[in-house]
């Protein structure tokens, strides 16, 4: 059973997803405010924020953003109407771990929930490893381990720390890093890299990971240690 958080308007898809979760055993709390879904989702106790991109008082884009800034961890299942590849690139930018384009089956949101919750399994911000740890990063798993701890990377951070470990103690550009993460196609800002930067070095640090993301001034960045 797991505490869910579900940041949804439109009561014809609200109410039987409610009921569908309770009947999984899930403790659901339901909101249709982005403004109380980020407070809600900052209080803690969550492990899983099922969120609606169209929101009447703050678009669920902006919510994920918020929680991210905040150094929230839980694991964001993203809901939308919008089929458009940018917003799915965008919805992952901004700290999402998975997306879900409506309509869709409630089976299908299950077997997405319960992806999202096991590789939550760790804990909201990751405890110190022991010290001289090894990072393992499982690019086929997608999944990366600081000794015994995985850490809750989302989609992005963990593409990130992939192309950085694969050039471990070489310099990888800018320019490089945003091909391989976010494709050659991206036409958004390259600032999208360094908010990204940052909470990968964050959760490096939080895990007690003995390596550290270095920047290069003006070229790009390095994973030492």
């Amino acid at each position: 059973m797991a505490r869910v958080l579900l940041v949804e308007d439109d009561d014809a898809i609200a109410v039987p997803l409610e009921r569908t979760l309770r009947r999984d055993e899930h403790d659901v709390v339901r909101t249709a405010s982005g403004l109380e879904a980020v407070d809600l989702a900052l209080s803690g106790g969550f492990e899983l924020v099922v969120l609606d991109l169209g929101l009447p008082d703050l678009d669920g884009l902006e919510v994920c953003r918020r929680l991210r800034e905040a150094g929230s961890l839980v694991a964001v299942l993203m809901l939308t109407a919008r089929a458009e590849e940018l917003d799915r690139v965008v919805g992952l930018d901004v700290g999402a771990d998975d997306y879900l384009t409506k309509p869709f089956s409630l089976a299908e949101l299950g077997a997405r929930m319960r992806a999202l919750l096991r590789r939550a399994g760790a804990p909201a911000v990751a405890a110190p490893a022991d010290d001289g740890a090894a990072l393992r990063v499982d690019p086929g798993a997608r999944r990366a381990h600081v000794g015994g701890v995985e850490l809750p990377l989302t989609a992005k951070e963990f593409d990130l720390l992939a192309v950085l470990h694969r050039e471990k103690d070489q310099v990888v550009t800018r320019e490089r890093l945003m091909d391989e993460v976010w494709d050659e196609n991206w036409f958004g800002s390259t600032k999208t890299l360094d908010v990204t930067v940052a909470r990968l070095r964050s959760k490096l640090e939080d895990a007690g990971a003995p390596v550290r993301v270095a920047t290069v001034r003006g070229v790009g960045f390095r994973l030492e240690g």
